[in-house]
């Protein structure tokens, strides 16, 4: 079920097209792999099939989720527990139908990057104002606030998502 691109989960389904989409955040260790995992269930709950991945611009090669990520996606009843961390690339970025930060400044250096890639904060694709907020150092409340702000987000933007990504 998973492959390495640096990794990726696919949503299993019928249909044939399956876009890529990737989370950004800082060291990938909490914010998008989080993003990752709750996108996936979300996805399979409606029936789409997509390539999902996530990196971070100043991930530190295969490090684990943070204790307190795995924690907080225990309680969404989802495993976070094999996560290991990917730095962005220019090929992971260009691998990507849409590209979702968590900040303003992770968009910024997307941007710099790869330039030509389809790449909005996670809140401006949600048309909502402002960041996602980094739990990193945080108590266990802290990261279930953060999973349930990724994940309130994600869910006003599946709409814009089967449109854009599945023409739905």
């Amino acid at each position: 079920m998973c492959d390495r691109l640096p990794r990726c989960c696919a949503t299993d389904n019928d249909r044939g097209d399956k876009p890529t989409i990737l989370f950004v955040c800082t060291g990938n260790t909490c914010r998008s792999p989080m993003a990752e995992l709750l996108l996936i269930s979300i996805l399979k709950e409606a029936g789409l099939k997509a390539k999902v991945h996530s990196a971070g611009v100043s991930a530190w090669g295969m490090s684990p989720a943070s204790e307190n990520a795995v924690a907080a996606m225990r309680k969404q009843k989802l495993d976070l527990s094999s996560h290991t961390s990917s730095q962005l690339t220019v090929e992971i970025l260009a691998e990507a139908n849409l590209t979702l930060t968590m900040t303003s400044g992770h968009l910024q250096i997307v941007q710099a990057l790869y330039p030509q890639a389809n790449a909005f904060t996670l809140c401006q694709y949600a048309d909502k104002k402002g960041d996602v907020s980094d739990p990193f150092g945080g108590d266990l409340e802290t990261y279930i606030k953060c999973a349930t702000q990724i994940k309130e987000l994600i869910e006003k933007s599946i709409t814009k998502l089967k449109e854009e990504l599945w023409k739905v």
